[in-house]
């Protein structure tokens, strides 16, 4: 597939190397004598710490080519809460990124949200893969922009811990967890698990349950069309509670697991005094390993697939944060100019050279990925096209799996304390979600 390659112009390069905010408060950028000049769009999403610094300099890039001021507020894990409670005191965000489709439709069924422009669904037709239309569509109609993808069937490790254990890349299932026993007898533990954030478990399984129980039933589990106590959701769980209840694969054991949030997780791996040699989650490990803990990616840091489970295929699962306006915002014209620069190349590469993104725009030129890791993934995502499946719980109600505390975050937290039962497991996801889906 060709691939344009696409040059930064000078101005927005330079505002983006300058770009310092980061944190979790709202941060501002403002610029002047343009389109948008003394208007300020307010930008709400779950980033935090490194990724809020980094979306920040694609703010600033837009800043730089309308004069829109822009105002970050990061939302932590309940998007939907706390978007809610904005629109109700009536001080809604002009654009919000909304990480989950569960999110999206939900936001769609309350009437919050605008259409997106026709240059801007021009730019999707043209330059995504079919798949993420659909995903940011509700009714046929486009709501959500897929600006940052993931990449969710990465395992990624330390090739130092490998190479003392005198092991390498495994290819299934069962030579990972043998791998991890050998990393273990080296002297760390194999896997650092982020227990304490409860998307992070979804991961896990969503992949073990799509290589054993294969697309269709993980499109018709998704879509609740297959209850959770099916016998394929049992034999994913008893497959994950066999790597969970082995106190020698897992950092700390199933306790220091659930006090491990994601950051957390990569520290443990590629932090200054390392407790483990891999930790499974997507691509966006790199930006962690590389800007928190200063790792060169494909020499201190590397990946390889999430291995086959059984008789089945290596997983490809996905996930992403969408862009959407908001009816409510108060400056609604500026807001669909914000996403109609997000579905530009130019705005992918301000993020993809600052690392730790993947753009499922065909367009964005691979060049402008900072390393040959990160390159290949991205190569590797866009050329799924439809065949990547998105993140399951991303697809459900955000009461059953996209809530901190409850539904699927939690009843798989409650797993990861105590993986002896199963079936009773999922039979409590089923409650869950039934629930959920009928509400």
């Amino acid at each position: 597939m060709m691939r344009r390659r696409v040059t930064l112009p000078m101005s927005c390069a330079a505002l983006a190397l300058a770009a310092t905010a980061c944190g979790g408060g709202p941060v501002e950028a403002g610029g002047g004598g343009k389109e948008f000049g003394g208007q300020t769009v307010t930008v709400a999403g779950v980033w935090s710490g490194t990724e809020q610094k980094n979306f920040q300099k694609v703010l600033d890039a837009f800043t730089e080519k309308t004069g829109a001021a822009t105002r970050f507020l990061s939302t932590g894990d309940n998007v939907s809460t706390v978007v809610g409670s904005k629109i109700e005191g009536g001080n809604a965000p002009d654009v919000v990124m909304v990480p989950q489709v569960g999110v999206l439709q939900q936001f769609a069924a309350e009437g919050w949200l605008e259409p997106l422009s026709e240059k801007t669904r021009a730019a999707v037709s043209a330059d995504y893969a079919p798949v993420w239309k659909e995903y940011g569509s509700v009714d046929g109609t486009l709501y959500g922009l897929y600006f940052k993808a993931a990449h969710k069937s990465t395992v990624w490790y330390s090739p130092e811990a490998l190479a003392r254990a005198g092991v390498e890349a495994p290819r299934t299932y069962d030579a990972m967890l043998k791998a991890g026993r050998a990393v273990s007898d080296s002297g760390l533990a194999a896997f650092s698990i982020a227990g304490q954030d409860g998307w992070t478990l979804t991961d896990w399984f969503e992949n073990v349950y799509l290589s054993q129980a294969g697309p269709e039933k993980y499109d018709a589990l998704a879509a609740h069309e297959l209850k959770w106590t099916d016998a394929s959701v049992v034999r994913a769980l008893t497959t994950l509670g066999t790597l969970f209840k082995d106190e020698q694969l897992v950092a700390g054991g199933r306790k220091g697991a659930l006090s491990t949030d994601f950051p957390g997780s990569v520290e443990k791996v590629f932090g200054p005094q390392p407790e483990a040699g891999m930790v499974y989650e997507g691509d966006f490990v790199a930006g962690v390993a590389k800007d928190q803990f200063g790792k060169a990616i494909g020499k201190d840091a590397n990946f390889f697939p999430f291995p086959a489970v059984g008789d089945g295929k290596a997983p490809v699962v996905s996930g992403g944060d969408a862009a959407v306006v908001l009816k409510d915002g108060k400056n609604k014209k500026a807001a669909q100019a914000l996403l109609e620069f997000l579905a530009t190349p130019e705005a992918a590469a301000v993020w993809a050279e600052a690392g730790g993104f993947l753009s499922p725009n065909t367009k964005l030129d691979l060049a402008s990925y900072g390393d040959d890791v990160t390159r290949a993934t991205a190569e590797s995502l866009v050329a799924a096209g439809d065949s990547v499946r998105f993140d399951m719980s991303d697809q459900a109600p955000a009461a059953f799996g996209g809530t901190k505390g409850s539904g699927e975050w939690k009843i798989l937290q409650d797993f990861l304390r105590d993986p002896s039962d199963p079936k009773g497991t999922a039979a409590e996801l089923e409650a869950a979600a039934s629930k959920a889906y009928q509400d």
